[in-house]
């Protein structure tokens, strides 16, 4: 789980944190201490029409797997903004310093995060009712021969007791509740601890990871997160609990007031519901998903890729001039990526293409998938040409042509000649022409003289342009161009 990047970074600030035995390096403008820069509430995020989340990058809150955004906090945000009927922009940050500094500063309007609940913490924050309760442990290897060994002398050779920690180098996140924990156990036993700070961008499960592998000796984790990767990892020791359970939560602005009743509204609703609970264990306690992802090419944290499929795709965009990530973004819209996917309306394959248009476009077999990325390519393009002439902004343009791809041109022009005639923009997508297509399912729209090919089922189309562009901007965190 742990990159080379990361490892690289690791390695010479653990030999510094040896070297400077017990001593914290002091943080200038330390996060806990800051008051929010910006006064934005609810109601200003219902203007602006999305919510901002702040979380990080692992394998359990947000990632890819197989072309879709995953993770246990993203599929919380999802629900969450689908009842608050607003769109979703995550934003990943580093560190859980940097985490709570963004917010104040107003680049996220909550973070969405593995948050244990301090003290210290709430002086910078304020916090959500907790989601779950969870422990700090201990994660240590077994002896090397454990398996060869009984219960007790395995037990025998690993630490149980804080005072066993006295002089061994334990390596943390920085800024983790974790350090904290290490801190006050310092104190309860008095004695200093060495204390080893990893830098931000190195996560629990990185430091899980690098015990397993004998690369460190231990780290401290939540016990969720650490009951995670140990059922990966049988080597790993995780039953020494140096805490009582803790508080997990996500936290907003201490200045917005009204999202936070909401979002506690919305925790309280959704914890009577069976739905919350499997979500949780989906990301913590499936094992066996878990460990099929991290084996996994199509696993954004280790594999890199979106599809099987991915090359055929690079050269197929190159064709188009789009971001090969676009592409694989409609596709897995239309597919999932499953080639002999065949809709209740007759389209087949990759790309869903209907018989008349594969024939078009020279396909002889729709599940074929040269053919059928090639004859659907073909159709972007055609697509892309046919509103060159009016839709100038190629940003702007894309989304006519995905709107087109789904609905057909014509259906979009009659909204287009809609925007004109009430004043808005004929050349923008959002707010414009979208608004007037979601409108031509209702009479006094599609019996408009103006409108040529009548009635449409709008909302579907709006829905499938958003969600690609929204995957797409995923798929640009996780994977390279």
């Amino acid at each position: 789980m742990l990159t080379n990047n990361n490892l690289s970074k690791l390695v010479p600030f653990l030999f510094l944190s040896l070297s400077l035995f017990g001593c914290v390096k002091e943080i200038k403008d330390d996060p806990l201490e800051q008051t929010p820069k910006i006064s934005i509430d609810l109601d200003q995020i219902q203007q602006r029409g999305k919510l901002i989340a702040i979380t990080g990058y692992n394998a359990y809150s947000y990632f890819i797997y197989r072309g879709q955004p995953m993770g246990y906090e993203y599929e919380l945000l999802k629900r969450l903004t689908a009842d608050l009927n607003l769109g979703l922009e995550v934003k990943i940050v580093h560190g859980l310093d940097e985490m709570i500094e963004a917010l104040n500063s107003g680049d996220g309007d909550l973070i969405a995060f593995n948050l244990t609940v301090t003290k210290d913490r709430t002086k910078a924050v304020a916090f959500t009712e907790y989601y779950t309760l969870t422990p700090q442990v201990l994660v240590q290897r077994k002896p090397k021969n454990w398996r060869q060994m009984k219960l007790h002398q395995i037990k025998r050779r690993l630490i149980r007791s804080p005072v066993d920690l006295i002089g061994k180098p334990i390596t943390v996140r920085k800024a983790s509740s974790h350090v904290m924990r290490l801190k006050n156990l310092s104190n309860e036993i008095g004695a200093d601890l060495n204390i080893i700070e990893a830098p931000a961008d190195v996560t629990s499960g990185d430091l899980i990871t690098m015990v397993a592998n004998g690369e460190i000796d231990y780290t401290v984790a939540d016990k969720n997160v650490a009951e995670l990767y140990s059922g990966y990892y049988p080597i790993l020791d995780i039953d020494y609990e140096i805490s009582l359970p803790q508080r997990i939560a996500w936290a907003v602005r201490k200045n917005s007031p009204k999202l936070l009743d909401t979002i506690n509204n919305w925790l309280r609703k959704e914890k009577k519901k069976n739905d919350y609970y499997t979500i949780y264990d989906r990301y913590f306690k499936n094992t066996k998903g878990f460990r099929r992802r991290i084996n996994s090419e199509y696993f954004s944290l280790t594999g890199g890729k979106i599809s099987q499929y991915d090359d055929i795709i690079k050269k197929s965009a190159v064709k188009l001039n789009w971001d090969w990530r676009l592409l694989a973004s409609l596709i897995y819209q239309e597919s999932q990526f499953k080639t002999h996917k065949k809709s209740w309306a007759g389209a087949e394959g990759l790309m869903q293409l209907m018989p008349a248009t594969a024939k078009r476009f020279g396909v002889d077999d729709p599940s074929n998938i040269n053919q059928n990325i090639e004859a659907g390519v073909k159709y972007l393009k055609w697509l892309e040409k046919y509103w060159s002439k009016d839709i100038l902004d190629p940003d702007e343009r894309i989304k006519f042509v995905l709107a087109s791809y789904n609905i057909g041109p014509s259906h979009v022009v009659d909204a287009r000649n809609l925007a004109k005639k009430y004043g808005a923009d004929p050349n923008v997508w959002h707010g414009n022409v979208e608004e007037y297509l979601l409108k031509k399912s209702e009479a006094k729209y599609y019996n408009d003289p103006i409108v040529k090919v009548g009635y449409a089922r709008g909302k579907e189309t709006v829905k499938y342009v958003r969600e690609i562009l929204d995957r797409y901007e995923q798929y640009k965190k996780f994977i390279k161009k």
